[in-house]
């Protein structure tokens, strides 16, 4: 298995549904210094590409249709067919069956009982993200659910009209610079915040896809 292994139930890999693959990696490739080796060649909705930062595997990008711009989150598990069987039984929906995911492992999709959809991934040659908490790399997934009682990993528990959802943060060395890298490549800035120990935008990508740029500002003193 290449690279870092992830326990059952982990958040453990994140990619992106892009309805134009090409021009997801040039703005991703322009913000986080990404470089990408195609895994499911034929591009459209059938492509694949795994972002690398240093050589490492960081991200996915995937072809999909204009209504499907989303960064999703993967749950490690160990066996995704029996999973499947638990969640479905426990109320989750099932939105793709388990896969082969060529030599790297098995994937399925499915929606937890507030309708929010999460990815599993039972590891073969693949473990997950291989370089994390680095700037340009992924930092965390949080669930913004009301039920944080069944979260995996972080939560943020939202109120009454607010929509359950997974969402994706990136570490990075500057907030401010990648702000204005967002925007010269064509996001879009939604938020700002500084927070004790982060300073963080919320960014939305060409295509649509929201996720946030944290800059790791620990107090002194």
């Amino acid at each position: 298995m290449n690279g870092r292994t992830y326990p059952p139930g982990v958040p453990c890999w994140i990619d992106t549904t892009q309805p134009d693959i090409d021009a997801a990696a040039n703005f991703y490739a322009g913000l986080f210094g990404w470089t990408f080796k195609d895994a499911a060649p034929g591009g459209g909705a059938d492509g694949y590409l795994v972002a690398q930062l240093d050589g490492a595997d960081v991200a996915g990008i995937a072809g999909g249709r204009e209504d499907t711009t989303a960064w999703s989150t993967y749950i490690a598990v160990e066996d995704a067919d029996a999973a499947v069987d638990r969640l479905v039984a426990a109320g989750a929906v099932l939105r793709a069956p388990a896969t082969d995911a060529g030599e790297d492992g098995r994937s399925a999709a499915l929606a937890d009982p507030e309708g929010v959809e999460f990815r599993l991934w039972q590891p073969k040659r693949q473990g997950g993200a291989q370089s994390v908490n680095q700037p340009g790399t992924w930092n965390f997934s949080d669930l913004h659910t009301r039920s944080p009682e069944d979260a995996v990993g972080f939560f943020v528990p939202i109120g009454a009209g607010r929509t359950p959802h997974w969402h994706v943060t990136f570490a990075v060395a500057d907030r401010d610079r990648t702000a204005l890298d967002a925007e010269r490549l064509g996001g879009r800035v939604l938020r700002q915040a500084d927070t004790w120990w982060t300073r963080e935008a919320l960014i939305q990508d060409p295509q649509g896809a929201v996720f946030t740029a944290s800059q790791f500002t620990p107090p002194t003193g």
